[in-house]
């Protein structure tokens, strides 16, 4: 049986157990997402784990991968894959201290491939990680007091906010809401902190789940909040956005947002990407049980059957936006008002020193496709990790991939300046506008489901873009430009002004027009493109966009208007 948030009895059955999905089973016997992982993690004939505790570590923080670079020379050698493990770390808002900082790295360093990963999601992701040192890596970031719990599976992810609360007191408000948010929806299972750090779970007090229930969501569940005019955080693109809405220096209460999910698969037409509605305004002591009522209403109603379909954007379409309003209203017992006027001008990242209400300074790094390592003349790493030895105040992941460091002293200013100068680090003044606002996966080597490189081919071709808007005097003209190596789209690259999906090696899908702000989505330009094809179908366009835009226009607006491509199908609806 299925209860919504107040408890009452779901009157719809779910599909037949049988008919369920695979997952759904093994969460079902899973005993709280316990499995068999304990054993797993014991087993010396494998680096895997059993099949079931693969998907149910997701749950606790980590994916199952394998080196796909060596997977040829094993298979020759009649080896297993390379096994090895993603590990990801849950950080409201994406806030650390240089202490953490200072932990992290190191543990990239001891048991990782060297490097750390700034995700989508103000996240932290380490890579290369060996099962016999999965259990000591969760082990110390928590002694960290950081957490790998719930930034994956099927249960509500790391909730995403404008990372630098004091930009203004609206912004502090808001940050602080989000690790609230983040906090409450928290799987409550002590499975956890028995597998990993040794908890004795407690005799005759059995574990209970009162949102999530035996069996969880459907599928991963999704909530950022912006505060306009910026959209950082790419609202539109989760199950749940809040718009913030401003009054007399207050937040008044939140425009909600809900259905967004930029994944899809290939040939089934029944997958797309979708950006949220909004469906009304709420009042800010209230969007704690608006956000509860959202996920048990998907909790419900999402797909079982086939994970495919079985996000919030799905059960939306399914039944009908209208239908999804009056179940909310219902179960909430009172009626959304209105959407207020709100208004985006971007969703990337101003680079550069800030200066926040609390007289601090803050410093928005660019760092290419989140990847944080030392290159020859670039020493990304060591410059964080001496800089994290001085500073004071704090760390802070932004949506795009980039680094804000928080809170520096006026007397530390200087020193912070000199380090980011000596490693080669503080030069984004230099950097394109295509470079910029880049923004790219993981893909292969690590990532099973990758047809394509993302982040290790993205830089050579911008190399190559950047020549073309040189030559047009657009060096400076930022243009989003995303990529991923398959159709789940962890970059968001249906956001992007220029979209790269990856299709197979060295081929992909080019999609054009999405709005500069994240309220559209683009459009299939060409599909199975090769790097030669890229340069040839964008340099007319790039040459055409120089000498014909309005003022002030932006790419993506651009190639609509010039019918290049049709806008997209699949707009954002706003009720009234």
């Amino acid at each position: 049986m299925s209860y919504n948030a107040k408890g009452n009895v779901f009157m719809e059955k779910q599909a037949d157990y049988n008919k369920l999905s695979e997952d759904e089973h093994i969460k079902d016997k899973s005993d709280y997402l316990r499995g068999s992982i304990k054993d797993s993690l014991k087993d010396p004939l494998t680096g895997a784990l059993f099949p079931d505790d693969v998907k149910l570590i997701k749950y606790h923080g980590s994916y199952q991968q394998y080196d796909r670079d060596l997977e040829s020379e094993r298979k020759q050698k009649k080896l297993e894959p390379l096994y090895q493990f993603m590990v990801r770390v849950r950080a409201a808002g994406g806030v650390t201290t240089p202490q953490q900082w200072l932990s992290l790295d190191e543990l990239s360093n001891l048991y990782g491939n060297g490097t750390i990963k700034l995700t989508t999601r103000q996240s932290f992701q380490f890579h290369g990680i060996l099962k016999r040192n999965l259990k000591p890596t969760i082990q110390a970031i928590n002694e960290t007091l950081l957490s790998t719990l719930a930034t994956c599976g099927d249960v509500n992810r790391n909730v995403m906010c404008n990372p630098n609360p004091y930009q203004s007191h609206i912004h502090e408000e808001v940050y602080g809401l989000a690790g609230e948010i983040s906090d409450y929806f928290l799987p409550k299972t002590t499975a956890y902190h028995e597998i990993w750090l040794d908890k004795e779970k407690v005799a005759g007090t059995p574990d209970f789940e009162p949102l999530y229930q035996h069996n969880y969501l459907p599928r991963k569940f999704k909530i950022a909040i912006a505060v306009p005019p910026n959209n950082d955080i790419d609202v539109f693109a989760n199950d749940l956005g809040l718009i913030a809405i401003e009054q007399n220096n207050k937040v008044l209460g939140f425009n909600i947002c809900v259905g967004g999910g930029l994944g899809s698969t290939f040939g089934v037409q029944e997958t797309y990407p979708r950006l949220a509605d909004v469906i009304g305004f709420s009042p800010k002591e209230k969007v704690f049980e608006v956000a509860e009522t959202v996920i048990a209403i998907q909790r419900d109603y999402g797909n079982r059957s086939d994970r495919k379909l079985s996000r919030l954007k799905h059960t939306i379409d399914d039944r009908g936006l209208e239908w999804f309003v009056g179940e909310l209203q219902n179960r909430l017992g009172w009626n959304l008002t209105k959407p207020k006027f709100y208004q985006f001008k971007s969703n990337g990242d101003e680079y550069g020193w800030l200066k926040g209400i609390n007289n601090k300074w803050f410093y928005t790094l660019f760092v290419e496709h989140g990847r944080v390592r030392d290159e020859n003349d670039y020493q990304l790493k060591k410059a964080l990790r001496e800089i994290a030895k001085i500073h004071t105040g704090d760390f802070r992941l932004t949506g795009n991939q980039n680094l804000i460091i928080g809170n520096i002293e006026e007397g530390k200013k200087q020193g912070v300046q000199a380090i980011l100068e000596l490693y080669g680090v503080g030069n984004h003044p230099k950097l394109t506008g295509l470079r910029k606002s880049s923004m790219a996966c993981v893909a292969l080597n690590t990532c099973g489901l990758a047809f394509a490189e993302a982040e290790r081919y993205l830089p050579s071709l911008i190399n190559k873009l950047e020549v073309i808007m040189r030559n047009n005097g657009l060096e400076n003209a930022e243009i989003n430009i995303r990529m991923t190596g398959c159709p789940n789209n962890c970059a968001r690259s249906s956001l992007g002004e220029i979209g790269f999906v990856g299709r197979a090696i060295g081929r992909y899908n080019m999609y054009l027009g999405a709005s500069h702000n994240g309220d559209r989505l683009n459009t299939l330009y060409k599909e199975m493109l090769s790097e030669e094809n890229i340069l040839e179908e964008l340099e007319p366009i790039i040459e055409a966009y120089a000498q014909d835009r309005l003022e002030e226009e932006h790419f993506g607006d651009f190639v609509i208007r010039k019918k290049i491509v049709e806008p997209t199908e699949r707009p954002i609806r706003v009720m009234n």
